[in-house]
C-alpha cells in the first residue's frame, strides 16, 4: 500500500506538500499540485483518516444504532411501520451535509448497545443516534464528554435530546375530524396499555371529547392487543373488545384503532358479523402504513405516523448539536396529519319531522 512518502518521491516534492495537497490546508501551486495530484491516482494512494482526524478533531463520522435491519418485517407480513424509514432520512440529511453514516445494527440484543457504542467512540464519530423501534423509554450507557447524542422514537430520564412522533396530537385531531363529521359515540380500541403511544393517544382521545363538550365512557376505550408476539391471544382480545362495545346499550358509530394492523383485522371480524364499513360502522387506524391502508376496501382513514420527519429532525438536531449549539431541553415532538379515506362516513344530522303531537327529532 502507498504511503504519503512514496507519493512524494514520485512527485518529486517533499510530503509536506503532498500534505497540503491532500489536506488543502495551504496554497500549492498550480503544475506541483497536478504533479501530486497525478502521483496519488498512479499509486492509488489513499489518504490515512485517522491521522487526518487526529490533526482536526472531526472525523465526518456519525454512529448510529438501531434495530431496523433485523427487526425489519417480513415482507409476507402486514407489520407496522418500519423504523428503518427514519434510518434512510437520518442517512439523507447527513449525507448532504458531507457526513457519512455507520451503521450497526442490534440484532435484536439489547445487551449489544454498548459494545456497539464503545466501537463507534473508538472510530472517532461525532455524534450517534440511537433508534428505538417504537415510542419508548430508553436507558443507554454514558458516552465520552464531547461526542454528542440524540434519541429518535425514544427519550431517557437524563433528558438526552430526542425527537419523538407526537402521538396525543394525532390521535386528538383525529377524533376531532370523526366528530366534526357528525359522530358522537367513538370508541377506541388501543394498543397495549403498557406503551407510551397508548397513553398518549388515549390523551387525545379523550382532549378532543372535552373540547367538544362530549362525554367520556370508560366502556368504549379497550386494549385490542398486546407486545407479546401471540397471534392468537391478538385475535382473541380484539374480537372481545368488538364484542362488547357492541353490546353497549348505545353502540359506537365510529370506532379508532390503535393502529393499522388492528384495524385491518377489524374488518374481517366486522364482515363476519354482518357489520359493513363504512355503512354500518366508520373505522379509523394510526400510522399511515399504506400497504394496508390503501389496499383495504374500502381504503383506511387513518393518521400519519411521521417516521420521515422525524429521521430529518433527528438528523438536523444532531448536525446542530456538533455544531456547537444548545441542546434542547425538551423533547421535539413531531406530528402528522390525518390521512381521510373511504372508510368513514359523516354521520347525517338530526331531522326535525312535524306532526300532530309536534316535533319529533330523528
Amino acid at each position: 500500500m502507498a504511503t504519503i512518502y512514496d507519493v512524494a518521491k514520485a512527485a518529486g516534492v517533499s510530503p509536506k506538500t503532498v500534505s497540503r495537497v491532500i489536506n488543502g490546508d495551504a496554497p500549492v501551486g498550480i503544475n506541483t499540485r497536478a504533479k501530486v495530484e497525478k502521483a496519488i491516482e498512479t499509486l492509488g494512494f489513499v489518504p490515512s483518516l485517522a491521522a487526518r482526524t487526529m490533526r482536526s478533531n472531526k472525523s465526518g463520522l456519525v454512529g448510529m444504532i438501531t434495530g431496523a435491519i433485523s427487526l425489519a418485517p417480513d415482507s409476507s407480513e402486514f407489520g407496522g411501520l418500519p423504523d428503518l424509514i427514519i434510518v434512510q432520512r437520518v442517512q439523507k440529511v447527513l449525507e448532504d451535509n458531507g457526513m457519512s453514516l455507520l451503521i450497526s445494527d442490534t440484532g435484536g440484543k439489547q445487551e449489544r448497545i454498548p459494545d456497539l457504542m464503545r466501537t463507534f467512540t473508538e472510530h472517532r464519530v461525532e455524534g450517534m443516534i440511537f433508534v428505538a423501534d417504537y415510542h419508548k423509554k430508553v436507558a443507554l450507557p454514558d458516552i465520552p464528554t464531547g461526542t454528542k447524542l440524540v434519541l429518535a422514537n425514544c427519550y431517557d430520564e437524563a433528558g438526552t435530546p430526542s425527537v419523538l412522533p407526537h402521538d396525543r396530537l394525532g390521535q386528538k385531531m383525529l377524533v376531532e375530524a370523526l366528530i366534526a363529521k357528525g359522530h358522537r359515540r367513538i370508541a377506541y380500541l388501543s394498543l397495549s396499555n403498557d406503551i407510551d403511544a397508548t397513553r398518549l393517544r388515549t390523551a387525545g382521545y379523550r382532549d378532543a371529547l372535552e373540547s367538544a363538550g362530549l362525554a367520556f365512557d370508560p366502556a368504549l376505550v379497550i386494549p385490542a392487543d398486546t407486545r407479546m408476539s401471540d397471534p392468537q391471544a391478538e385475535a382473541q382480545l380484539l374480537w372481545d373488545a368488538i364484542q362488547r362495545i357492541f353490546g353497549e346499550p348505545e353502540p359506537p358509530t365510529a370506532i379508532c384503532f390503535g393502529n393499522d394492523r388492528i384495524a385491518m383485522r377489524a374488518y374481517g371480524i366486522l364482515r363476519t358479523r354482518g357489520i359493513q364499513v363504512p355503512e354500518d360502522i366508520s373505522v379509523a387506524g394510526f400510522d399511515n402504513h399504506r400497504l394496508i391502508a390503501e389496499t383495504l376496501f374500502p381504503q383506511l382513514t387513518t393518521v400519519e405516523l411521521p417516521y420521515a420527519a422525524m429521521g430529518v429532525r433527528a438528523a438536523q438536531m444532531l448536525l446542530a448539536l456538533i455544531a456547537g449549539e444548545e441542546a434542547p431541553r425538551e423533547p421535539q415532538l413531531v406530528s402528522g396529519p390525518v390521512c381521510w379515506r373511504d372508510s368513514v362516513l359523516p354521520r347525517p344530522t338530526n331531522i326535525t319531522h312535524i306532526s300532530s303531537l309536534g316535533r319529533k327529532r330523528q
